[in-house]
């Protein structure tokens, strides 16, 4: 028999009152457990972890990092209560859950330790629908993460010789159950769900906001959580969600999306795309698409022009680097060998490279931000794939047929697309809308002269026909 041992972090989860569920139907119990286990096992395989057993009602899980495993356990709680809104009759599993840091011991796939102990010992703590984690766990999560903590008094557990200090968490925005927002805390707080594409790759989607329904169009080194907190992001998700019903997602690959795929292909993306926004329900959308996304919303209006209402298109291109002059392939290519060797290190030099690249104008908090980005988000394989896929990108044949209004928005000193492929852009889709922006930025700063003009032609755009 194989084993190993290893420093872990360990969830352990558990149906409250499974015993009177079971005898209200047994079958109609263990089914309803059974698919919520296999749920969770799906968010726990997009968020990094391995779900390593079943024992009985409960389910053992680990993971390399806290942050992941809060990640999992919270993104499971929010689906799990409005999934069972949805069931009917009483039989409605309500999970726990416990998550701690430390040593534990592998053998065939089963999990044993003080570690398996005091993950268990936890979730007894935990309220049904609830999370709660060990001190040590609540040290090593990022304090920017949008984690709120509710710090318990100390408890003496069975099996341990000292207290153990515990902390409730919750997703910011959410109460304490996993049911919804809580009356304290703000009431803007983004929903993650995943569906599932048609070779099989779950998609993590996030919807937020009121109003007329805009999706924003993946684009690689994005995770659906950390951009959220970001001073790259926060302030473009949201001001787009106070006006609309807002949907984004992570690219397959990429954050909370399934990372071990086979496919990695631009068709694959408009799939995704297309998969999203059947699955959140919409009809008829805007749709912004950044960098390459603005090929991959280009492929779908061309598509499905019945459901795009507006598109707007920023930083993006016509052609993928790889196909925009020799020039520009030699450079792609050096920095293609850079990152296969320096993207996943501790020290954040290679990836600081890319940074200044996308972003010149950044703070340092900024900087700090993107560098963290895009170790959390993409693994350095993945990074390249993509990279080899969007720098094959040509959209020019398809360009003639977007027959829906277009706004074509870049920045004038783009450092990452030139400024050309914007005008390209503009000039090959039919009645397309032209905007240059003053800067260098490829993603838009919110402290930049550039930013305000941005939102506002955003806005009067889609609030018109166009």
């Amino acid at each position: 028999m194989a084993t190993q041992s290893k420093l872990a972090v360990i969830l352990h989860a558990d149906v409250v009152n499974s015993t009177a569920l079971v005898q209200q139907d047994e079958r109609v119990a263990h089914e309803r457990i059974r698919d919520a286990y296999q749920r969770f096992s799906e968010t726990i395989s997009a968020c990094d972890g391995t779900a390593r057993e079943i024992r009985g009602d409960a389910l053992v899980a680990d993971f390399q990092r806290a942050s992941d495993a809060v990640s999992a356990a919270l993104a499971f709680q929010v689906e799990n209560a409005e999934h069972n809104e949805g069931l009917s009759g009483d039989i409605r599993p309500r999970i726990r859950v416990g998550i701690s840091l430390g040593e534990v011991v592998i053998a065939d796939e089963t999990l044993t330790g003080a570690a398996v102990v005091l993950a268990q010992r936890l979730e007894q703590l935990a309220e049904p629908g609830g999370v709660c984690i060990q001190h040590a766990v609540y040290e090593a999560v990022p304090r920017r993460l949008p984690f709120e903590y509710e710090s318990l008094p100390e408890q003496p557990l069975k099996g341990f010789d000292e207290p153990v200090l515990p902390y409730r968490v919750t997703r910011r925005g959410q109460s304490s159950d996993g049911t919804g927002p809580s009356e304290t805390r703000p009431s803007m707080a983004q929903q993650i769900r995943f569906c599932t594409e048609s070779d099989g790759t779950r998609i993590a989607y996030a919807t937020v906001g009121s109003g007329p329904s805009l999706v924003k169009t993946a684009n690689w080194m994005s995770h659906l959580e950390y951009d959220w907190e970001s001073p790259v992001w926060r302030h473009l998700y949201e001001e787009l969600s106070r006006d609309h019903f807002l949907v984004r997602y992570d690219q397959r690959g990429n954050g909370l999306s399934d990372r071990d795929i086979e496919e990695i292909s631009f068709d694959a993306f408009v799939r995704d795309l297309e998969t999203v926004v059947d699955a959140a329900g919409l009809d008829r959308f805007a749709l912004l698409g950044v960098s390459q996304g603005g090929a991959v919303s280009t492929a779908y209006a061309v598509r499905h022009p019945e459901r795009v209402s507006h598109l707007v298109l920023y930083g993006s291109y016509t052609k993928g680097h790889n196909r925009r002059s020799l020039e520009e392939r030699e450079k792609h290519e050096a920095l293609d060998a850079l990152l296969r060797h320096g993207w996943g290190q501790d020290n954040p030099a290679f990836r600081q490279m890319f940074t200044g690249m996308f972003m010149p104008g950044a703070n340092l908090e900024q900087m700090q931000w993107f560098n963290e980005l895009q170790r959390v988000s993409i693994s350095p394989e993945n990074a390249l794939r993509i990279r080899h896929v969007n720098g094959e990108i040509d959209v020019t044949e398809l360009m003639p047929r977007v027959s829906v209004p277009t706004l074509v928005m870049h920045a004038r000193d783009d450092v990452v697309v030139p400024f050309s492929e914007g005008r390209e852009l503009a000039m090959g889709i039919p009645g397309a809308r032209f905007v240059a922006l003053e800067g260098q930025n490829h993603l838009l700063l919110e402290d930049e002269p550039a930013w305000p003009r941005f939102l506002s032609e955003l806005r009067a755009f889609t609030d018109t026909g166009g």
